[in-house]
């Protein structure tokens, strides 16, 4: 083994494309070369998709870095990163392969480019198993942000299963330094809000029962608090293909956001997409973390990386979160401790994620 390259088993854990991700963005802050064997080893389809595919060169190219074994269904690559670099970087899956995936890898290395960057990410917008981009704009900004960065997401197209063919511009500034985050107080819940959208031949009619449905469902729960869902027909010129979902978010006395969603497809009662989500949205708030749990394991890697202690308080760690807190450990200097949280309330399953960060520096600013 090269003493100076790191090695991932990408089959471990999660064993998914996650790993891939986590281990390429801190090889690319790092300086560091890697090999990652046995990716996705344990699902239908092993080795990379497209998605992963493009997620990769796309961080190649912003660091000039060299990639052997990246081609589809590879189940090994060697990656040696060279000096990031800002600019313009386009990335595209050619599938529903999620934009949203495309940004959690780039965005913590243009953080530490030397000039400001745009990232051109061509794919899916709401695609099953990631972000619908909405929950990234809605609730993973606006949290993130908190790390003392900031960026703008535009919109350009919207994409879904099974063609993709959306269109995001996220554009950001580098940074010195990431600021620690404390997320450990969560507030009470002062409003809860969302979009329920349909794109295409879809009827406005079922934006409109996947919102009623899941402010039904919510009502339940929680009944004195006004609700806003949205329903919404997305732009003829703004979306390509047939789409529909919704997103509900939960905003607190202190500022936490926490989220709930679900994606139509076909064959798929628009009550029961609008009550999924409902439901998730209310899992996330009986826990008593002061984040969700798909925020969870994308605030790993800024924590890893912040100058100082950050805290998030969380329901139960989920296993991408173990995932990305545990390839974080193996490739920085970065230090993880969850312990379960002391709740007066014996029905909060609640825990603390606490990271003493690396400080990472931006050499070029």
């Amino acid at each position: 083994m090269d003493r100076n390259r790191a090695e991932v088993d990408g089959g471990i854990m999660e064993g998914g494309g996650q790993i891939l991700r986590v281990s390429t963005a801190l090889s690319c802050l790092l300086g560091l070369p890697l090999q990652v064997r046995k990716i996705r080893a344990g699902r239908s389809q092993p080795g990379l998709r497209p998605q992963h595919l493009s997620g990769l060169e796309m961080i190649r190219d912003l660091c000039e870095g060299q990639l052997e074994g990246g081609e589809i269904g590879s189940t090994e690559i060697t990656f040696t990163p060279g000096k990031i670099k800002g600019g313009t970087h386009i990335a595209d899956t050619k599938t529903a392969g999620s934009v949203c995936l495309l940004m959690q890898v780039a965005m913590p290395c243009v953080l530490f480019a030397a000039s400001p960057s745009e990232l051109r990410l061509k794919g899916g917008t709401n695609a099953e198993m990631a972000p619908q981009i909405d929950y990234t704009v809605m609730v993973f900004k606006p949290i993130a942000e908190k790390f003392n960065f900031t960026f703008d997401c535009d919109i350009k197209k919207r994409g879904y299963y099974p063609q993709g063919g959306g269109e995001v511009i996220v554009r950001m500034s580098p940074v010195k330094q990431l600021s620690p985050i404390n997320l450990t107080e969560r507030g009470t819940v002062t409003k809860i809000y969302g979009r329920a959208f349909v794109a295409g031949v879809l009827p406005i009619k079922l934006a409109k029962e996947m919102s009623s449905a899941a402010v039904r469902c919510i009502r339940k729960e929680i009944r004195d608090l006004y609700i806003n869902i949205q329903p919404v027909q997305e732009p003829d010129h703004q979306a390509f293909g047939n789409g529909s979902g919704i997103i509900i978010v939960a905003e607190t006395s202190t500022g936490c956001l926490l989220a709930g969603s679900s994606l139509g497809k076909r064959g798929k009662n628009s009550d029961k997409v609008g009550i999924e989500a409902a439901e998730m949205l209310l899992r996330n708030l009986k826990h008593g973390g002061a984040v969700d749990d798909y925020l969870q394991d994308q605030l790993i890697i800024f924590m890893a990386l912040a100058n100082g202690v950050s805290r998030i308080k969380s329901g139960p760690i989920t296993l991408h979160t173990q995932t990305a807190i545990h390839f974080a450990e193996q490739l920085t200097k970065a230090k993880f401790t969850v312990t379960k949280s002391e709740e007066e309330d014996s029905t909060k399953d609640a825990y603390i994620i606490e990271c003493q960060g690396t400080g990472m520096m931006n050499s070029s600013l």
